[in-house]
């Protein structure tokens, strides 16, 4: 059996205040490139997983090799299923690049051995078993059903403190809207090879050292997100939604992500934005940058081609994918 899923944008965290009962909260996109392909099939004791692409490193594959085999343990003890499967990943994308991964190896070593073994559980249900969605609904949406997705946050009875996904135990949060993204929009990905400087323990304190967020940004930032973002996904307005992508780089938690990151991450937004993009942000905590557009492809590329020079890194082509995960048996 065989799973396929994608990968997700993460534009912004919505409410790191709490004033009014409830923290996180986000707004993603969900994306068809880069993505990940899986396939899974009982056999022995225990989990053993291989990999069909050359050239990985070996931190990359242990990282993997890691999620793969803790998302597996859980499933399987969460439906008392037999222990013994062989996990091949036959395509990978970069973790720890600000483009979901964590949770989609996750969910679909969940979704592929509760498959196997004939039970049909939502994406929700396998988050809950695995650990996922504790920050950000965005990634657990987006394998169950793609699009562009807003989540309402936890409850704050249910999540006491701000935290990342990493270090949450919380469920993941209700989606309270989504919809189908223009097909017709291109969405390039940049990822430089700069030192992630946001990761375990240190994005633990970040969130404990800058949050709650004062209130005015909160609003500032749901102010732009419903009578900006959302309707120019709905009427297909490329102008507006690039507008609204542009202005929360500055405000809220967004900003504070951006200012903890290289220089170049901040120089590569503002050179991709003058070579015609329409919106350009960076997902999560980064280092990926995205780039909104309709026809400016090629400038849009050749741009970050020549800022990528002195770093290194990888540019991918992609587009919104409007639907999740998808199953071969």
């Amino acid at each position: 059996m065989i799973i396929e899923t994608p990968s997700r944008l993460h534009l912004t965290l919505i409410d790191l205040n709490g004033t009014y009962g409830r923290i996180d909260g986000g707004v993603g996109i969900t994306t068809k490139d880069p993505s990940l392909v899986m396939e899974a099939e009982p056999d022995g004791n225990d989990i053993k997983v291989l990999f069909k692409e050359s050239g990985l490193k070996e931190d990359f594959m242990d990282d993997y090799r890691s999620k793969i085999v803790d998302a597996a343990g859980m499933i399987i003890k969460s439906l008392d299923l037999d222990p013994g499967y062989i996990i091949k990943v036959l395509k990978t994308y970069p973790p720890h690049s600000g483009l979901g991964s964590g949770t989609q190896i996750s969910l679909a070593v969940g979704k592929l051995i509760a498959e196997i073994n004939g039970q049909d559980i939502s994406a929700v249900e396998i988050a809950q078993i695995v650990g996922r969605g504790g920050t950000s609904g965005i990634g657990v949406a987006s394998f169950g059903g793609g699009g562009f997705i807003v989540d309402g946050g936890h409850k704050k009875s249910e999540k006491l403190d701000f935290l990342p996904s990493s270090a949450s135990k919380a469920s993941p949060p209700p989606i309270t809207a989504r919809y189908d993204f223009p097909d017709d929009w291109k969405i390039i990905l940049v990822i430089p090879q700069v030192e992630r400087n946001v990761s375990g323990e240190k994005e633990v304190n970040i969130f404990q050292k800058y949050c709650p967020i004062p209130l005015i940004e909160v609003q500032k930032l749901s102010h732009i997100l419903l009578m900006n973002m959302m309707p120019a996904v709905v009427e297909g307005d490329l102008d507006a939604f690039g507008s609204a992508v542009n202005s929360i780089q500055n405000v809220g938690f967004k900003k504070i992500e951006l200012e903890l990151q290289n220089p170049f991450i901040r120089e590569l937004i503002n050179k991709l934005k003058l070579s015609g993009a329409a919106g350009v942000g960076m997902s999560s905590f980064g280092p990926t940058v995205y780039a909104v557009t309709d026809d400016c492809t090629k400038n849009i590329v050749r741009t970050a081609r020549s800022l990528l020079k002195d770093h290194g890194g990888e540019i991918i082509l992609s587009k919104a994918q409007n639907d999740g995960a998808t199953i071969y048996k």
